[in-house]
């Protein structure tokens, strides 16, 4: 652990933003069980690849981070290549607890979908939400978008209404359904 630590902070800058030099690092540091600094590295590559996203998912599992694995495997790959449905599948593949990340996520993968399936599964998902969720802004500013896009403008409005502290973008969603 130490050498190859020794070699990341020796390491040229010019090599660090090299797909295979960099998804080594990563596999090597998961290996070590520094998370931290793994995602460090794959926060710092500007063009990842899939097998760059593989590394942090199989280094999550391997740390027993099953949410983060997830969560980069339905964030990351799905919801930021818009593959909607598969986000959609694995959703509901997954039996995690759920947090106000993965209900934006999926509220927003919902939302640009807007077919019958989506509509189920985002309104199903906002009755089991529970209250600490509705006055996120950003969770609510989801479910809001959702809403309006699915032509209930009566539920974006109560949402609307329960969040606390507004921002602009809740305002946005709700004028134009974001």
């Amino acid at each position: 652990m130490k050498i190859g630590k020794e070699l990341l902070a020796k390491m040229p800058e010019n090599y660090r933003n090299h797909n295979v030099i960099s998804t080594s690092a990563i596999g090597m540091l998961m290996k070590f069980r520094d998370v931290e600094s793994a995602e460090r590295i794959f926060r710092s590559i500007e063009t990842k690849n899939i097998i760059t996203y593989n590394a942090m998912i199989k280094g999550y599992v391997g740390n027993e981070t099953f949410e983060k694995a997830i969560y980069t495997e339905f964030n990351l790959g799905y919801v930021g290549n818009e593959m909607f449905e598969k986000a959609l599948d694995l959703f509901e593949q997954i039996h995690l607890g759920l947090t106000n990340v993965t209900y934006t996520l999926v509220l927003n993968a919902c939302a640009k979908l807007c077919n019958d399936r989506a509509m189920k599964i985002g309104k199903e998902l906002l009755a089991k939400m529970p209250e600490n969720y509705r006055n996120d802004n950003t969770t609510s500013t989801s479910a809001i978008d959702m809403l309006i896009k699915f032509g209930d403008v009566e539920s974006a409005e109560r949402i609307f209404r329960s969040i606390e502290t507004k921002n602009i973008i809740t305002y946005n969603a709700m004028i134009k359904g974001n």
